[in-house]
């Protein structure tokens, strides 16, 4: 049996049609770049998410970088997140030449942990000034426990930059009620790569905010700080979203609980029959419902990468997220980390694997990979 990590033609398959229909439309338009799929693409991705405004940029990484410019983050700014993301998430504070401070995450949940936030502000005292933005990371698929986040940012008045790359549609309840992932902070940040629960052909990318005037320079910032045309205020770039990638994602949005929801019951099958000895499965810390599950990552006490191939010769895929946390990051040496700076974190990243769960995976496939990681957690 061959069980990919995730297989893009099963779910193309479903929508074929429609989204060629959407493709050759925007090709018979000539409106190539930004145009009506674009704006149409934001207004829904604002309501969906539950925030008023919306800017498609190029990438998940541009959102990110475009929120910090946004900001005006730059040199002598401090911007604090977690260890253990994908590399963009620190990648565009060293791109502005601000500098990047981490915490560690919650071991159970992978994801930046408040207490550990909170210690920072305690020990920390002479960089708090400099500090210009917060960036939780919602890995995985699951939320942050924002609140303690938002609280500790509001008593330093530090905006708030949520990483939702993983996590479109995931909620989190708050003090104030039922959230979506992206929603809460100053600024969302979502991904559109094809791996994503929300995936487009190519690269795409967006920002939500419930703050008009920093919309505003969001979408001057996309197109070289242009407003008119040819007239230049600030210096932005070219973080524009393809209207193709737009037309995709209109076409798909529409499927997406119903993903989800396929994903979960996946989630579910695994958390009730990987009974393996050691392993620890993904923990729910709030509802089922409420994780997207855009991986399911499982802990091994060892041999991990032997596990991996194991899997790999068994046909069967599975990936790092991440093997390499940032302050062990060759790049980011400069920054004077030492190993063992961040033991959750790296426990994480030497310990982790995730396993298939893309939502047409079937039972029989689920049943193949759990009786061939039970016969290698049997092999000494």
């Amino acid at each position: 049996m061959n069980v990919p990590l995730l297989d893009l033609n099963a779910q193309l398959k479903t929508i074929e049609n429609e989204i060629k229909a959407a493709v050759n439309e925007v090709i018979d338009s000539t409106r190539y770049i930004m145009g009506p799929k674009v704006v149409e693409l934001e207004e829904k991705i604002a309501e969906y998410v539950g925030a008023r405004y919306a800017t498609g940029v190029s990438s998940g990484t541009d959102a990110l970088l475009i929120s910090l410019m946004a900001l005006d983050i730059g040199p002598g700014d401090i911007v604090i997140t977690t260890p253990f993301s994908f590399f963009s998430t620190a990648g565009v504070i060293a791109r502005l030449n601000a500098t990047p401070a981490f915490v560690d995450i919650d071991p159970d949940t992978y994801n930046i942990s408040p207490d550990a936030l909170r210690r920072w502000f305690e020990t920390e005292k002479e960089k708090r000034a400099n500090v210009k933005a917060i960036i939780p990371v919602h890995l995985y698929g699951q939320c942050v426990d924002m609140d303690p986040i938002l609280e500790i940012a509001d008593r330093f008045n530090i905006p708030v930059v949520e990483d939702a790359a993983q996590a479109i549609g995931a909620r989190y309840l708050s003090k104030t009620g039922e959230k979506k992932a992206g929603s809460m902070g100053t600024l969302g940040c979502f991904s559109f790569f094809p791996s994503k629960n929300l995936g487009g052909m190519g690269d795409g990318g967006m920002v939500v905010t419930n703050d008009a005037g920093l919309d505003e320079k969001l979408k001057k910032l996309r197109n070289h700080g242009a407003k008119p045309k040819y007239y230049h205020a600030i210096v932005g770039g070219n973080f524009r979203l393809d209207a193709i990638q737009a037309a995709i994602l209109l076409v798909k949005l529409p499927h997406l609980d119903k993903w989800h929801s396929m994903r979960q019951k996946n989630a579910l099958y695994y958390d009730e029959n990987l009974n393996v000895r050691n392993i620890k499965k993904p923990v729910i810390v709030y509802k089922r419902e409420y994780h997207i599950y855009n991986q399911y990552v499982i802990s091994v006490p060892d041999r991990r990468d032997k596990l991996r191939d194991f899997l790999t010769e068994n046909k069967i895929g599975s990936e790092v997220y991440y093997p390499v946390s940032f302050h062990e990051q060759e790049c980011f040496r400069y920054l004077g980390y030492k190993a063992g700076a961040f033991p959750c974190s790296e426990h994480a990243a030497a310990h982790v694997i995730a396993l298939p769960i893309y939502p047409e995976l079937t039972n029989e496939m689920q049943d193949y990979v759990i009786k061939k990681i039970g016969e290698f957690r049997e092999c000494k």
